[in-house]
């Protein structure tokens, strides 16, 4: 699985079609390791400066939950092994890996995470291997609990739960249409003419590989070789020796977690076996896979 998806990386791009457009309200910063942007169709620019400074507020405690980046429940989790009294959301976000590694019978697998040091700085991939193990995992409402030596990365679906909470929070502030970019894209309502969003999708190094059409629907991209690491391998590191099948993947769904954990995961797999995983998630998609 993939450490950080950067915006440049999730070969997506989203525009309305030609026509009457109706007024679009930007905001744009940084976070979760890359650019972020919003965009609101048709907002007051008065409660979409209130909702930005929400959107701000939420991206903060995402940041602080899930970021290996930063002081967060997950680095704390890392350096302990442990961490008492999860939040609700945190407890959430794993509980759905733990879906995603089970319906893809294990190739998502967020304890990844030694494995991936060791491919990056060089150390030995095979002693980082054995700590790999999802269902070693220790979680409940009162604890999450690693084996020893354990670490967790969510860099695979992090992203995407950044956008699903952040299209939360603009529903509950009343807005129907927008355009949320948290690395993982989620597209709600129509564009500014009043269309679906249509995404254009691209290969890391720019070239056409499709469009998918969108309304109140997330889309994720992942291309394993979009960025290398260690020497020149690709950052998209397979649990159990996996390699990557495809060059760029995109899943699209109602929820963008679930398109993010998916587009990573099924890089690494065949075709039968994507197919066999999508029907535990009947209403997801791939719209690309080259």
């Amino acid at each position: 699985m993939n450490r950080r998806r950067f915006l440049t990386l999730t070969a997506a791009a989203l525009f309305p079609a030609p026509g009457h457009a109706a007024s679009v309200t930007e905001w744009q910063g940084t976070g979760l390791g890359t650019a972020l942007s919003l965009r609101l169709i048709g907002a007051d620019p008065h409660h979409a400066r209130r909702t930005f400074a929400r959107v701000e507020a939420e991206i903060a405690r995402i940041e602080g939950l899930a970021s290996l980046h930063c002081d967060s429940a997950l680095t704390r989790l890392n350096r302990d092994g442990r961490l008492a009294w999860p939040a609700p959301g945190f407890l959430d976000l794993l509980t759905l890996a733990g879906k995603v590694h089970a319906a893809t019978q294990g190739v998502f697998d967020p304890t990844i995470q030694p494995l991936w040091l060791a491919t990056a700085t060089g150390g030995d991939p095979e002693a980082a291997r054995e700590l790999i193990g999802w269902t070693r995992l220790r979680l409940s409402p009162e604890e999450v609990r690693l084996d020893h030596g354990q670490a967790l990365t969510l860099n695979g679906i992090a992203q995407g739960w950044a956008a699903d909470r952040i299209a939360d929070l603009l529903r509950a502030q009343g807005f129907t249409d927008a355009l949320i970019d948290m690395g993982e894209i989620v597209a709600l309502g129509r564009g500014p003419d009043g269309s679906d969003w249509t995404a254009h999708i691209l290969a890391p190094d720019g070239t056409p590989l499709g469009e998918a059409r969108l309304r109140n629907r997330a889309l994720a991209t992942s291309s394993p070789r979009g960025t290398l690491i260690g020497p020149g391998l690709p950052h998209i590191v397979g649990p159990k020796g996996e390699v990557p099948q495809w060059q760029t993947v995109s899943v699209s769904a109602p929820r963008a977690a679930v398109a993010d954990a998916l587009s990573t995961a099924f890089c690494l797999m065949d075709r039968p076996t994507i197919e066999a995983t999508l029907t535990c998630f009947p209403e997801a998609r791939v719209e690309t896979r080259v």
